[in-house]
């Protein structure tokens, strides 16, 4: 099988640290689309609406490898676009980003509660990868996993593209040892230590996961640290990165972790409280640097602020 050509270099930069939208125009083999217009307003007419996306050709926002396309222009199978989608209006998140580690090819950051890890939805220049894209004024700047929004602590991010699936693979292959901290009730009734597994399952468009019969697919270290008063401090181990795995699983021992707004009742409002943060850290990551082969290990200097 032909393996598909590398797509070329972005002709359009970065605008506040988040990158331009690439587009492969389709194989049209039923012929549905004549100019670049037409596919244009049938691929993205019902999301930003007809006008927009004439509004957006019309200002040359639509851009080929030679400059601004057209929208007359003849429709090409395989011809690249790149845009700058409108950016969402954004509640600024006003916790400082911090940097735990940096060298030439890694940056470890110290992700703050609420701060979405990578644009996505209507998140996008309120992320830590824009942020310290800007701050550190590293274009090309890209995180090896993924830190739920509502979580704080650390994201492991890769400096050159190039070397980015080799952390990407330390996370994959569950290489990468990591070690949380939440404030969640105490119950004298839960003993503790212990590992918890089930099988846990997220669809899209909901937003609790939940835990279903079957083989089990998720698993949790988990145990107490110090208690003061109706609270506790747990030490939280994922064995495994299944989605909210560490809320649900706190959650099912009927330790649901402080402030979650979605477990145990999912808060319907959708409003944010930016002065009671999820109490949940990722506190440390450790693994063998797969470049140099030097032991690494990290450890976030944010801090748990409800208990005592």
């Amino acid at each position: 099988m032909r393996r598909r050509a590398k797509a070329p270099v972005a002709p359009l930069p970065q605008r506040d640290g988040v990158d331009p939208v690439r587009l492969r125009l389709p194989e049209d083999p039923g012929g549905s689309w004549e100019t670049v217009r037409e596919h244009l307003l049938e691929r993205y007419g019902a999301a930003v609406g007809v006008g927009r996306v004439e509004e957006m050709l019309g200002e040359g926002r639509f851009v080929g490898v030679d400059g601004p396309v057209a929208g007359d222009d003849p429709y090409t199978a395989g011809r690249y676009l790149w845009f700058h989608r409108d950016f969402p209006v954004e509640e600024p998140v006003p916790f400082p980003i911090g940097v735990v580690h940096r060298d030439e090819r890694i940056v470890v950051a110290d992700k703050p509660h609420f701060l979405a890890t990578m644009p996505r939805g209507r998140h996008v220049t309120e992320t830590a990868l824009a942020r310290l894209r800007r701050e550190l004024g590293l274009p090309h700047l890209q995180p090896a996993h993924r830190l739920d929004r509502l979580t704080a602590g650390l994201v492991l991010c890769v400096v050159r593209p190039e070397d980015r699936g080799a952390y990407q693979t330390l996370f994959r292959d569950r290489l990468v040892g990591k070690e949380y901290e939440a404030v969640a009730p105490y119950d004298s009734g839960v003993e503790l230590p212990m590992t918890v597994r089930s099988r846990i399952e997220k669809e899209r468009g909901v937003m609790a996961a939940r835990e279903v019969p079957g083989e089990p697919n998720s698993e949790s270290r988990i145990a107490l640290v110090e208690r003061r008063g109706g609270l506790g401090r747990y030490r939280l181990v994922p064995e495994t990165g299944r989605t909210h795995q560490l809320r649900v699983h706190m959650n099912a021992l009927g330790l649901p972790i402080l402030h979650d707004p979605i477990y145990p009742v999912v808060r319907e409002d959708g409003s944010e409280d930016f002065g009671r943060p999820l109490q949940l850290l990722a506190r440390t990551l450790e693994f063998t640097d797969p470049f140099t082969g030097a032991e690494r290990r990290f450890e976030s200097r944010l801090r748990l602020s409800d208990l005592g």
